[in-house]
């Protein structure tokens, strides 16, 4: 079982956690400690300052708390301090509003307490206990309704006096008015005045004792508010300790029957009811089913509400068809059904084929003059840019598209679902932590040599093996190909497009990828967004994703619309946001997904859909009623010391790694690129060099060798026009770095991929090499005589 959130802080809590809060309009928000404690709001720039050093603190019980949209919210004590902060997602700011909430209301009360300690009712003393005050028994209960009863009596009897009294009085009002000035005179007035005495005598009394009824209520509300608090407290605690119960319960059941836990969790709706509650997810999942998100807004597509409770109810007992909209009930969605699935035990005891390492030689620090290098590149394209080591990191390019395979087990879950539009969900999540990686990595991944391949075999430990091949040159293009036991192979072709534009480098990658599962024959397939290097020149390189991707599914015809939001320095959503709508082959909307392309991705169901007010642009918004969002992955923590490491993750700190028995053209046996890891980087750029110079020298002899076979009579005038061609020019190209031929009248190259092949797809509809097999068998064998010298 995956370990569960802290549950929603109550009244007494200190509550802590990182949020961002805005600065000014250069440096917008930025990241900031925040400590709520004792009613008061405080915050740190980092952790470590708490000991010592407090930016600043507001009180909490003259605070106004306002909501301003998914992620941002303000706090104000009436124009002295205004803080606007902003959560990482809809589900942490409304756990900072709740603990906020509850903090506000316990200073507040604890102010009146101290203001007015004698506030207690006389007439019931307190008890003891957890919670404090008056309990709600039975007892109680009884005794508070007989004072008010007692009180409203006297209410009725001093209204009934004032009655009496007041018509006296104005019978004696008449009675002055029609009198003679005369002896008698004094004594209606005095007799007036004592009527008048009596009035205001029973009026005060009735003042009185309705500012007594008022004060016993009011006293008695505080107490039974808070005994009911509490009583709803240890309801919920009381609830959630079933559920778990109720889980284990299931899971020993199956376990003893030996049964398969997922398809049996998601083929039987019954399945989820055991218990008396429907499932939860682990990671974030804490609060009771019937709470549901407040609305998030995204200006420019869509907007998601809270779904009305009745979907709760009925998706949790699959009364209604509800279930058989989507494909699943809300138990599939338990992250625990997944973690208890019997082939995980098998997973553990698989033991690893060898120990990985965790730490390479630290990145040294080598002074380059940047503005002589790039001064000289502004349009020009990156393949045709001479670049040295210096912005390069120890890995390839191909090594870099096996990284993609680190959140391998979001499409192990997606091969055992029953649902396709659950598939989709994994499927577009999977899609969106390829790019977790990316986000502090700004060095230059090694452009690959011409048939340089990259093998990740990790069959033992993870269940999967994979296999890159650079299968073309001009333009530059790469192979991927992974098959896992569990059922899913992933094959893709991509090409780098790279612009440098100044101020920023743009990196349009060009191909599709596919993801293919056995059991259903579900075929999906998307393409990679825009990825922006910014400050190339002055400042601090930064990372940023931008564009949309369309995921669909050439079987059902699902789709997964996922749009990357461009950073801003003026947008009030979270950084490196992500959201997505899946949508079945009508339209219907049935999944949202949101969250940021470098931490975490939720999804959660739609009930209902409708068309809402327009938008900024005009644009009439979409609105979904949506269940409670379900966090579907989370980034993995990178290393310790991952920043002197080129910021690698656990995944790529193994890539470069040596191992026995890989091809002769495997990434790792490529010299300069193993100089630089070990820190030698004036001998990696000489070697550097000398590949480069031998791929060009092996692709002229190609191109004589098609020029003989197409026309031998045209070989003298062939071989001229090369020798002439730029090929000849003294500038290092990068790469693979030989993008050589830039004459479009010269011959086409002949090569020949070794491990793939080019086809047409035809649930697609695109051309692209997939493997054709024979590397494993090769390995197997230790036979690589088909390999050529490229190192």
């Amino acid at each position: 079982m995956s370990e569960p959130k802290p549950p929603t802080p109550t009244p007494g809590d200190t509550y802590k956690g990182w949020l961002f809060k805005w600065t000014n309009y250069i440096k917008g928000y930025q990241r900031r400690w925040f400590v709520l404690s004792n009613g008061l709001l405080s915050y740190y720039r980092t952790q470590a300052e708490m000991g010592h050093t407090c930016r600043g603190t507001i009180n909490l019980a003259t605070a106004n708390i306002a909501v301003e949209d998914s992620c941002n919210f303000v706090i104000s004590n009436g124009g002295a301090q205004t803080y606007h902060l902003k959560a990482n997602s809809e589900v942490e700011r409304q756990r900072w509003i709740t603990a906020l909430e509850l903090a506000k209301a316990k200073a507040v009360r604890m102010q009146a307490e101290s203001d007015d300690s004698g506030d207690d009712c006389p007439a019931v003393p307190p008890t003891s206990g957890q919670g404090g005050g008056c309990r709600n028994s039975n007892s109680e209960v009884q005794s508070t309704l007989r004072t008010l009863n007692s009180k409203v009596e006297d209410l009725t009897t001093c209204n009934d006096l004032i009655v009496k009294h007041g018509s006296a009085l104005q019978r004696s009002l008449s009675e002055l008015e029609g009198i003679r000035v005369g002896g008698d005179m004094g004594d209606k007035i005095r007799q007036v005045t004592e009527r008048a005495t009596l009035f205001r005598i029973t009026s005060n009394a009735m003042i009185n004792a309705c500012r007594d009824f008022l004060s016993l209520a009011q006293s008695h509300s505080k107490r039974w508010q808070k005994a009911l608090q509490v009583e709803r407290d240890q309801r919920i605690r009381l609830e959630e300790t079933l559920e778990q119960l109720a889980k284990q319960h299931n899971h020993l059941e199956r376990a003893f029957r030996g049964a398969t836990v997922l398809p049996s969790s998601f083929s039987n709706p019954a399945l989820g009811n055991k218990g008396g509650v429907p499932g939860k997810g682990d990671a974030s999942d804490e609060d009771d089913d019937n709470e549901f998100f407040d609305a998030m807004e995204d200006p420019a597509e869509f907007i998601t509400v809270p779904a009305d409770p009745k979907y709760h109810r009925r998706s949790g007992s699959n009364v209604s068809g509800i279930s058989n909209e989507t494909g699943m009930d809300d138990q599939s969605f338990d992250e625990l059904s997944l973690a208890s699935n019997p082939e995980s035990p098998q997973s553990l005891e698989l033991e690893p084929v060898r120990q990985r390492r965790t730490r390479i030689p630290d990145k040294p620090n080598y002074y380059l003059n940047l503005w002589s290098i790039m001064k000289n590149c502004i349009g020009k394209e990156l393949s045709k840019i001479p670049m040295p080591v210096n912005f390069n990191e120890p890995l390839s390019m191909l090594q870099r598209l096996s990284e993609d395979l680190e959140y391998y087990e979001l499409l192990d879950k997606a091969a055992k679902c029953q649902s396709s539009l659950e598939q989709m969900c994994y499927v577009a999540a999977f899609t969106v932590s390829s790019y977790s990686t990316t986000v502090h990595r700004t060095g230059k991944p090694f452009n690959p040599l011409l048939g340089e391949t990259f093998e990740l075999d990790r069959l033992k430990e993870c269940g999967y093996r994979s296999l890159c091949e650079q299968v073309s040159h001009h333009p530059p293009a790469a192979a991927h190909h992974a098959m896992s036991e569990k059922g899913w192979t992933l094959r893709q072709e991509i090409t780098l497009a790279s612009k440098f534009r100044g101020k920023y480098l743009s990196i349009m990658p060009l191909g599709s990828i596919q993801c293919l599962f056995d059991k259903s024959n579900n075929h999906y397939s998307w393409k990679k967004v825009t990825t922006t290097v910014h400050n190339i020149i002055v400042g601090k390189l930064w990372i940023d994703q931008s564009g949309e991707i369309d995921v669909v599914n050439h079987k059902t015809g699902d789709r997964c619309h996922l749009k990357f939001a461009p950073y801003s320095y003026f947008s009030r959503d979270v950084p490196r946001k992500v959201t997505g709508v899946v949508t079945d082959k009508d339209g219907k909307a049935h999944y949202v997904l949101s969250g940021t392309w470098d931490e975490k991705m939720e999804f959660s169901r739609v009930m209902q859909s409708s068309k809402g007010e327009n938008g900024t642009e005009g644009k009439q918004r979409t609105v979904y009623q949506t269940l409670k969002a379900k966090e579907i992955w989370k980034k993995n923590p990178l290393p310790e010391g991952a920043e002197n490491m080129y910021f690698f993750s656990s995944l790529a700190l193994t890539l470069n790694e040596p191992e026995e028995g890989v091809a002769p053209t495997d990434s790792r046996k490529r010299p300069d690129q193993r100089l630089m890891e070990d820190g030698r980087w004036d001998e990696a750029n000489a070697e550097k060099q000398r590949l480069e110079e031998k791929q060009r020298t092996t692709r002229r002899e190609r191109e004589r060798e098609a020029v003989k076979a197409v026309s031998p009579s045209e070989e003298a005038v062939t071989e001229d026009s090369i020798n002439d061609s730029p090929l000849k020019t003294d500038a290092v190209e990068t790469g693979t770095e030989a993008n050589e031929v830039s004459d479009e009248s010269a011959h086409q190259d002949n090569y020949q991929a070794l491990w793939f092949e080019k086809l047409d797809d035809p649930a697609s509809g695109e051309t692209l090499h997939v493997y054709k097999g024979g590397y494993w068998e090769a390995k197997e064998q230790g036979s690589w005589d088909m390999c050529a010298d490229i190192f």
